[in-house]
């Protein structure tokens, strides 16, 4: 079931809360950069970590950790895109670690972000139809 906006800030709150001040930080930043480059997404809670919607499919999530913050998805074209950038970072399967005693890469989380939402929007695009398809 999803939370309305109330419980939806309260978790958001109570999870930004629990942090400890560095990781807060953190979050905080990753949050803005988020808004920043899709500013129509929409905030939400899965998985029981923060994240973003758009066009009703989970743009981002991004959590803290003990000694880093992470981003996900990172997958697909978005992960080729950034190969060179995302070499200085710990990564994994989906997922991009950002250590918390060095600054958020504020060029590479609005690159991933926005390349995530490009993924979303190609998806979601209509393509035409099996009867156009086949007409001559």
């Amino acid at each position: 079931m999803k939370p309305s906006d109330t419980e939806l800030k309260s978790k958001v709150r109570a999870y930004f809360a629990a942090s400890p001040p560095e990781a807060r930080r953190a979050l905080n930043r990753l949050r803005a950069l988020i808004r920043a480059a899709v500013p129509k997404a929409t905030e939400t809670w899965s998985y029981s970590i923060p994240a973003f919607r758009l066009d009703g499919k989970i743009l981002v999530w991004y959590a803290r950790w003990k000694n880093h913050t992470s981003l996900y998805p990172l997958i697909g074209e978005v992960r080729r895109a950034n190969a060179s950038e995302l070499a200085k970072y710990d990564t994994s399967k989906g997922t991009i670690r950002f250590p918390l005693d060095k600054p958020v890469p504020t060029g590479l989380v609005k690159k991933i972000v926005k390349g995530r939402a490009a993924e979303i929007r190609r998806k979601s695009k209509p393509g035409p139809s099996r009867s156009a398809k086949s007409r001559p």
